[in-house]
Formats: C-alpha cells, structure tokens, sequence
C-alpha cells in the first residue's frame, strides 16, 4: 500500500493541490481577450515520476485524476501558485501566499529509508515575494525572481509541522509561436535543521549496516533547474508538462547516509479540462 492509500479519502482536496502546485507554471494560461475569467472549474489528468526526495536513488509514480477550481480576485486567490491573500501588488513588486508540495512515500517504496519513519505527502504554505525584473514586448518573454519563505506540514500526520523552507529562484517565461507557453527556472532550496533532519537524519535506533547515525544540519538542500510546457488544444482543453533536476552536490547533508545519488530528476505530464468559466473578467 502507497503512502497516499494511507492518507485516505479525507485527504484528496489536500494532495490536489499538491499535485497542481507541483506541475507549477506548466499550469498557466496565457490571457485570453479581455482578461482571464474570474473562475473556472475543471478536472485534470495528472501524472508524475518524483525523486522520493532531493539524494534519492529512487522514485515514487503517481497518477492521479483531480477536479480543480481557479478563482482570479484581485486579493483572494487560488490558482496554480497562489492560495490565500495576495497582499500587494504593483507594475514590479507582488506579495502573495504561495503553495508547492511533494507526494511521499513508506519504507516499501524508500530502500533506502527502509524500517524508519515514512517519508508523508507535504505541503508547503507561506508568504512570497515576487520581483519583475524585466520584460520584453511580443513573444520576447519576461524574467521575474521568487522569494519564497514557507512552512512545511505532514499530511499523513495531521499536517504536523516538519519545519521551515525558503526556495529563491530566479525564471523565465515566453510565450512563443503556435500557442506553446514555456517557463525555466533556476533555484536553491535552503531549509533549516527540523526540516533537514526529516529528510536527511538517522536516529541511533534507526542506525543499521551502511546507514550510520546521522544528525542533519540545516542549510542548502539542493539546487533545482525546472523547464515547462503547456499549450491549450481548443477553448476547454489543455496539455501542459514539466521537469526538473535536482542536485545535492555542495548541500548542508550530502554526507548523509540517506543521499545515494547527487543528481536525481523529476517528470510529469498532464491534461486539464475547463467544464466551466465565468462570463467576468479579472481585473488584475
């Protein structure tokens, strides 16, 4: 039985949203005329191969098929990055509350992990700074950097707090010819000890042949380089898909028992169908 079988039914809202924040800007729609549409209402199709987590040698496989709901005020929001209040906003600066996550995964799926503590679908919420560096006109694209701070919450254990993440990443957006929208990123995830020690810390009861005690510190978790697609494919349809490489190589924990590979890779693809959508425009 997965990890997500455990968390039971009570839990699909919750790891929806895990799984439309992690296909992140794969997810955007460019604007239609007038505006987006206030709301829209929809399901996807969403499937992901995730590192277990960033030294991993292994990997967890999802498929999942979710309902979504995008609401565009001009203060509450929930879309594909937001989720909450969207305190400010101006032609260069926007502070917002901002959502990502990562499903888990048990001791059957983690050899590496195995007989210790599993490693719970996570949920990461808090406030983020958004910076407009620069844009071009047509299809020249825009350049923006990201400084999120954000909690991290278990959600196999009530959504009990496994510490604090901040992830500054500088990307890049275009919209090119033939409808295509691509983003890249590039970004250092930085978490401190309480979070580095549920990835990374072996306990002495935990200690086995080949896999030591081991006290995380806190720190520089991993570097990550992400790219995205996404195109729509009529007015309701939309194929989007995205990747990223992870890199504990310099990292606060490399030398932890638990990493057993310096690079690892992360791909999904999904499908979204937009069922309904508000005649109101947002005014953004």
């Amino acid at each position: 039985m997965t990890s997500f079988d455990r968390a039971g039914r009570g839990l699909l809202a919750a790891v929806a949203l895990v799984a439309l924040a992690a296909a992140g800007p794969a997810l955007a729609a460019e604007p239609a005329r007038g505006g987006q549409p206030l709301w829209e209402l929809g399901g996807a199709v969403f499937g992901v191969s995730q590192q277990a987590y960033p030294g991993s040698d292994e990997h967890l496989n999802r498929a999942l098929v979710l309902p979504y709901f995008v609401y565009r005020g001009k203060v509450l929001r929930a879309d594909r990055e937001t989720a909450g209040l969207r305190a400010i906003k101006t032609e260069r600066y926007e502070l917002d509350v901002g959502v990502a996550g990562a499903f888990g995964g048990g001791d059957d799926e983690i050899k590496a992990r195995q007989g210790m503590r599993e490693l719970g679908t996570l949920v990461e919420l808090g406030p983020r700074l958004k910076v407009r560096l620069g844009e071009g006109g047509g299809t020249a694209g825009s350049w923006r950097l990201d400084l999120p701070v954000r909690g991290v919450f278990d959600l196999n254990d009530r959504a009990r707090h496994r510490g604090m993440a901040f992830e500054p990443e500088l990307s890049f957006q275009r919209q090119a010819a033939g409808g295509w929208r691509y983003s890249t990123g590039l970004s250092a995830i930085v978490a401190d000890r309480r979070l580095a020690d549920h990835f990374y810390g072996v306990s002495a009861q935990d200690a086995m042949a080949g896999r030591p005690a081991y006290t995380a510190q806190s720190g520089l978790v991993a570097w990550r380089w992400s790219v995205s697609a996404t195109r729509a494919l009529g007015r309701d349809w939309r194929v989007f898909g995205f990747a990223r490489l992870d890199s504990v190589a310099g990292a606060a924990n490399e030398n932890s028992p638990l990493v057993r590979k310096t690079t690892g890779s992360t791909v999904g693809l999904g499908l979204t169908y937009t069922w309904m959508r508000s005649e109101t425009r947002a005014n953004d």
